[in-house]
């Protein structure tokens, strides 16, 4: 008996097949014959019986008339009223009636024979085409058995290879971290030595200087002993230099003197000629003296932005705000702009404060008891100002315009520093890193850029599938708020986005929390979301009856304990919600006619003691002309307390 590993099992099995399907053909096409074939063999055995009676029924020459001989058909036939017997020529026309009768019934039932024979055959036919069709499939199956098994062996042998793949990836990315990490190390210590190397330097040439200045000042004591001498002689007016020279008695010079210059030597000689004392050379030392300490310190000034100096510093403001008092009005109100005010912006001290509009102008303004003093107006920008941001030290301002192009002011010049130029629309936002000389710009032409101040320099381009309407900055992270109602999450020293979290609503702002904990994004579903970045889930969501979002750049913001939120609505309120509870605080309806686009908070330092309680207040900003307009408004700080110890 073939095993299953035998070749010819599947043979076997087909020829099985074909018998038992035979036998069911022969069981199936007899049991149509059955009846038939007994009746037939009836009418046999009758037909041969009635021949034998029909025999032996003959009239003999010389027999007794058939009247006398009747027999049971006749009886039959004649009936109880018949007198006479049939005789033997009736019964034979009969009998031959009758076998003719069965003759025909043989005739059809033989054609019957021969009709179900053909159909037998056509079936045959049709049995072994499907035999030799299914013998066919049963080879075909088992050939795509035979490559089944194969590409299943291939799928598990490239399985095995994506295993060690993998395996051999996630060493080198373990080895590649490594090595980044002992990179930063050596760049680290690269810069602890250069900078230890740039001070080595600079106290040798301090000591250099200084031994210098040592030997200038012995040799003008020698040159002033000199000179005391001389002017102790008489010099007779008529007497010849030559005579003068012959009569004056020079001592031997010393080493360190017979370096000195030749311009000193003949200034020496015209005074010891002179019949009167001269004047005190001491003052080339103290020149020179004053030169070498402002070498020193333009020095160190260029040292702070070479390549080789010290890392870039760092700014974190650290507010001392307690508490923030809920705003119950406006405090001044300016014709600030001749066209929409579109940015706001507090200095890091929230003394100054930045507002730029559509007619291409920023103005700084003093923030003075609760009154605004206009301080300085910068020019230059290419187009309508969108956003605006001072550097964590407060020295310089940074706008996004929609001329293409971000540009930079330095606060107390006029005209602009640097144009920040290579997107290829609208800068929708630009925002200063932690360090004063790195910025990130976001444009509507599905980029966000981080930038080198120092060198005007784009040093990294992120490539968004959605147009970017604003962007903040965190130590190590970016975050950019898009059209496609997502917020994404970039790393500063990683090259792809590391989290997405979608919102409903195109996003129009971002307010980051001065603890870096918590965002404040609003969008155009009329809505302000609080996520939480700790877990990166959205923690709280703002909707008030009346609020809707004007515009696709509307700001919103934290107060700056973040205990509330607030923005603007497309009909000039203002809008208040407690962080906390989520509860609408106070809805503010002040000068504002048109949507309130901007907003801006305050802080304060802890360089800046709280002296007594100030007071809480939005400042606006309207438009001069009756065109459509949009608001700005500004948050401060409340100090409640006259120390900040513990904050």
């Amino acid at each position: 008996m073939a095993g299953p590993s035998d070749p010819g099992a599947p043979v076997a099995c087909w020829k099985r097949h074909i018998v038992r399907q035979l036998r069911l053909r022969d069981r199936t096409q007899k049991a149509l014959f059955l009846e038939l074939v007994p009746a037939y063999n009836r009418l046999l055995e009758k037909a041969e019986l009635l021949a034998r009676f029909s025999e032996t029924l003959l009239p003999e020459p010389n027999s007794v008339t058939p009247a006398t001989h009747q027999g049971p058909w006749e009886e039959e036939e004649a009936g109880p009223d018949s007198d006479q017997v049939p005789s033997p020529a009736a019964l034979r026309v009969k009998w031959q009636e009758e076998e003719e009768g069965l003759r025909l019934e043989c005739g059809e039932m033989a054609y019957q024979v021969v009709v179900k024979s053909a159909a037998l055959g056509a079936l045959e036919s049709q049995l072994e085409e499907r035999q030799s069709r299914l013998a066919a499939l049963e080879a075909r199956v088992a050939q795509l058995q035979e490559a089944r098994a194969k590409k299943a062996r291939q799928v598990d042998a490239r399985r095995a290879l994506n295993a060690a793949q993998q395996a051999a990836y996630e060493a080198l990315r373990a080895h590649a971290g490594r090595q980044e990490a002992a990179l930063r190390r050596l760049q680290e210590e690269a810069r602890d030595l250069l900078e230890r190397l740039v001070q080595r330097k600079a106290r040798a040439a301090a000591e250099r200087n200084l031994r210098n200045e040592r030997r200038e000042r012995a040799k003008q004591a020698r040159v002033s002993l000199e000179l005391k001498k001389a002017a102790k002689r008489t010099v007779s007016i008529s007497e010849s230099p030559d005579a003068l020279d012959d009569g004056i008695t020079e001592e031997a010079e010393p080493p360190a003197l017979a370096a000195e210059p030749k311009s000193l030597e003949s200034e020496a000689i015209e005074k010891w000629r002179r019949p009167f004392r001269s004047a005190s050379a001491t003052s080339l030392t103290v020149f020179r003296c004053v030169d070498v300490v402002k070498g020193l310190l333009d020095f160190k000034k260029r040292r702070g932005h070479s390549i080789g100096g010290a890392p870039e510093q760092r700014y974190q403001s650290i507010p001392v705000c307690l508490a923030a008092r809920l705003p119950t009005r406006a405090q001044d109100v300016l014709e600030a702009h001749l066209s929409e005010v579109n940015a706001v912006h507090f200095g890091p001290n929230s003394s100054v404060l930045a507002t730029g509009g559509a007619d291409r102008l920023i103005l700084l303004w003093n923030v003075v008891g609760g009154r605004l003093k206009a301080k300085q107006t910068l020019e230059g920008a290419g187009g309508s100002i969108t956003s605006v941001d001072f550097d964590p030290s407060g020295s310089q301002v940074l706008a996004a315009t929609y001329n293409k192009a971000a540009q930079l002011w330095k606060v107390g010049e006029a005209q602009s520093k640097e144009t920040l130029s290579g997107h290829t629309d609208k800068v929708t936002a630009a925002k200063f890193k932690l360090t004063r000389h790195q910025a990130v710009t976001g444009s509507r032409d599905r980029t966000v850029k981080e930038w080198d101040l120092g060198r005007a320099y784009c040093s990294r381009t992120i490539s968004v599938v959605s147009y970017c309407n604003d962007v903040v900055c965190g130590d190590h992270i970016i975050i950019s708020g898009h059209n496609d109602q997502k917020i994404r999450f970039w790393d500063s020293r990683g090259p792809r986005c590391t989290q997405v979290i979608p919102v409903q609503g195109r996003v129009t702002s971002l307010s980051l929390s001065h603890d870096q904990l918590h965002l404040l994004s609003c969008s155009r579903d009329d809505t302000l979301k609080v996520i939480d970045l700790r877990v990166s889930n959205i923690r709280q969501v703002f909707r008030a009856d009346g609020f809707k979002c004007g515009s696709d750049w509307t700001k919103a913001v934290f107060s700056p304990d973040r205990s509330y939120a607030l923005a603007g609505s497309w009909d000039g309120a203002l809008y208040i919600w407690d962080v906390d509870t989520g509860k609408l605080e106070s809805s503010l309806r002040g000068p504002h006619c048109a949507a309130v686009n901007a907003k801006g908070e305050g802080t304060s330092q802890r360089s800046q003691p709280a002296e007594a309680a100030q007071g809480l207040g939005g400042r606006t900003f309207d438009q001069a002309l009756p065109l459509p307009l949009s608001g700005a408004s500004g948050w401060q700080d409340a100090h409640l307390a006259s120390s900040v110890e513990g904050v």
